[in-house]
């Protein structure tokens, strides 16, 4: 996710502290412009009819219903960012060090507060199927919600920290600026870590519900494999890119490869760009899916409770609603 409008770390292998190469138009250009160009039109409006029209949610739990809803103005905050660096890929950047700082430390948030949700969802889902614990759906809201901002919000300080502006010519950028190897190294690490945990976890989780609705032998469909597979599809296309090319950085300083760095400076905006198209698929994704997945897994767990002969008052008072 790191370096929005294709950020560098050419400085930690230059000969001169704070040196940042001239953003050349070139086709990452061109393709990170037209990702966030795409992202905004489909992510803006479609995260306002998600937290205005909650598509099919009056049968989910109240725990899932908040988890959706901040999924949705965490993307609505993400989406507020991109036309300011979409103006900055055109027209350079005209908002002052302030203003660089506050848009690029709201972004990482929101970014950062998406997928701790999108992994807590999958948490979710994978406890109330593989287990039956439905009892997480009694969790109150605002104890998940408010820790998850408070960590996408100490997450996205490095940003306040190396965000600055480089004036070259008569064009200014608002970019990653690192004065030390370490300093670079211990922000791309972080994110790093922070990556391959949220998708290590949703895999995991998202595998495992597969296994388990499939083994009843009526739930063995193929809506089921469809809308599993998109899930964790688009979390690695998503997701997956930004941190192979934040590995091949951290790679490419250690070894002081400049052959290496710019080829990853020269990716790092096309795949932050994929970062914002997360805000724009979750809407379609999650909110408007998930009522069709909260169904199949409920059958699931009927059928569970039936193989494991629970009594039947505990299923009806709590399976129509704490499964979803």
């Amino acid at each position: 996710m790191a370096q929005l409008t294709n950020a560098v770390v050419t400085s930690n292998i230059s000969s001169s502290p704070g040196y940042s190469p001239h953003f050349s138009w070139d086709y990452s250009g061109i393709a990170a412009t037209v990702v966030m160009s795409i992202s905004f039109l489909l992510g803006f409006p479609g995260n306002i009819a998600v937290i205005i029209l909650k598509p099919n949610w009056e049968n989910m739990s109240s725990l899932t219903q908040s988890l959706m809803l901040n999924l949705a103005v965490s993307g609505l905050l993400c989406m507020f960012t991109v036309p300011f660096w979409i103006y900055s890929l055109l027209n350079s950047w005209a908002l002052g060090l302030v203003g660089c700082k506050i848009i690029t430390y709201f972004g990482y948030c929101s970014i950062y507060a998406s997928l701790l949700t999108v992994t807590v969802m999958s948490v979710q889902r994978y406890f109330q199927v593989v287990y039956l614990q439905r009892n997480l759906n009694h969790v109150q809201a605002w104890k998940l919600l408010v820790p998850l901002w408070l960590v996408a919000m100490i997450l996205s300080i490095p940003a306040l920290v190396v965000r600055q502006l480089v004036q070259q010519s008569d064009w200014t950028y608002c970019k990653h600026q690192y004065y030390s190897v370490n300093q670079s190294m211990a922000v791309l690490l972080t994110e790093i870590v922070v990556g391959f945990v949220s998708v290590s976890v949703n895999v995991f989780s998202y595998i495992c519900l597969y296994r388990e609705v499939n083994q009843a032998a009526f739930f063995n469909n193929p809506q089921t494999t469809r809308l599993i597979t998109s899930i964790i599809v688009t979390f690695f296309v998503v997701w997956v890119p930004c941190l192979a090319i934040n590995v091949l950085g951290v790679a490419a300083i250690s070894l002081n490869n400049k052959d290496l760095l710019k080829f990853c400076e020269a990716a790092w905006g096309t795949v932050t760009a994929l970062t914002f198209a997360n805000g724009a698929v979750n809407p379609l994704l999650y909110a408007f899916t998930s009522n069709r997945l909260s169904t199949l897994c409920q059958r699931n767990a009927e059928h569970l409770m039936q193989k494991l002969r629970i009594p039947p008052q505990s299923k009806s008072a709590n399976t129509v609603s704490d499964v979803r």
